[in-house]
């Protein structure tokens, strides 16, 4: 598919605002069924530094050498540090923000709530690369009853400053349009959300790549690297479970990280005006504990294929304890000719289910 125009999204954009009355749950939703097949390039690359991969290895509780150290990173294969494998959400929130900002207008981006996410790893993501985003609207379906609400798939395809493919990424989303805000949920988050006096401009750094969009989806896979031998392993083998526990500074640490200040995952004042039961831990937080969790039992992080989780059900996380995440796993599946496996992964908070479909897919030696 071919990029749409800047001036024909502008174009779009103008009339689906309406003349500057607010547009209708209808309007959005034609607006935004407009835009499938719509490519972008982020402007800006994105240069991955040792520090903040230590940073989101902090977030996501995961303590394998090769996120930490060179000499660790050596040790498996590794020249330089290699990120942990939900990383990209980093750049994600980045990429989303101007989707929803410039192009998919109409929703505030606290009600936009992450359904499902598929990574596809093309090769590790590692101390020094510059990446490069292209962000696409896969689908889009409008949903009336029994509520209202929009569900759509966005694409990121990432490329390193070599044009070598690094990750596919899709994002399943629930989004409410045009929704009217109770007035004391809108003056809580007035009162809660970040306030910037001013912002740098960053630049235009990256301009969209020829014919790129039009580009099948890359099949590049990372190699085993420092992954457990493939014949020391048995199809319903069990991970050794483990519990990880949140508080509400994880959740503040994790937003920090991520850039992602969506006030749910802090404050009580607007999870109470929202409805809510208790501020919630991010689906990427609990996703990359999952990855965490599986890194330990595979060897080596750099050798995950691909990541899909079905989020089914929030972390709810008090002020006045912690929140415990019990993780179980086994072996689901061996492939000899590939040598590669298929690990299914169970996450609760006590007898709920948060994860409705987990698997990771291991290139293994």
């Amino acid at each position: 598919m071919s990029q749409v125009s800047g001036a024909e999204i502008q174009d779009r954009a103008d009339e689906a605002s309406n003349g500057g009355a607010k547009p209708t749950p209808e309007e959005i939703a034609a607006h935004t069924q407009s835009l499938v097949g719509f490519h972008y390039t982020v402007d800006d690359y994105y240069e991955i530094g040792r520090e903040e991969i230590r940073k989101h290895a902090m977030a996501v509780q995961d303590a394998h050498p090769t996120h930490w150290s060179e000499e660790g990173a050596r040790a498996f294969g590794h020249d330089r540090l290699i990120a942990a494998p939900t990383y990209v959400s980093v750049l994600g929130i980045i990429a989303q923000r101007k989707l929803f900002e410039d192009v998919i207008t109409g929703y505030d981006m606290w009600q936009i709530m992450q359904t499902d996410q598929r990574l596809v790893y093309h090769q590790p993501m590692k101390v020094g690369d510059r990446l490069i985003c292209d962000v696409s609207l896969e689908s889009f379906r409008h949903v009336s009853s029994p509520e209202m609400i929009d569900l759509m798939v966005t694409k990121n395809v990432i490329w390193n400053q070599y044009d070598e493919p690094v990750m596919t990424t899709w994002t399943s989303l629930a989004a409410r349009p045009g929704m009217d805000v109770d007035p004391e949920l809108e003056a809580s988050l007035d009162h809660v959300m970040i306030k910037v006096d001013a912002i740098g401009e960053s630049g235009h750094t990256v301009e969209p790549k020829a014919g790129r969009y039009d580009l099948d989806d890359p099949t590049q896979s990372p190699g085993a690297f420092g992954a457990v031998d493939f014949d020391t392993l048995a199809v319903g083998q069990e991970l050794t479970p483990k519990r990880y526990l949140l508080t509400r500074g994880n959740l503040a640490n994790y937003a920090g990280v991520a850039g992602d200040p969506n006030p749910i995952h802090f404050s009580d004042h607007v999870v109470s005006a929202a409805g809510m039961d208790d501020v919630v831990a991010h689906g990427m937080q609990t996703m990359g504990l999952g990855a965490s969790y599986v890194s330990e039992f595979i060897g080596d992080p750099a050798a995950f294929c691909e990541y899909n989780v079905r989020f089914t059900s929030p972390v709810y996380v008090p002020a006045d304890d912690s929140a415990a995440v019990d993780f179980t796993g086994k072996v689901k599946s061996l492939d000899p000719a590939t040598r590669r496996g298929t690990i299914a992964i169970t996450a609760k908070q006590g007898d709920r289910r948060i994860f409705g479909r987990a698997q990771a897919v291991i290139q293994f030696n």
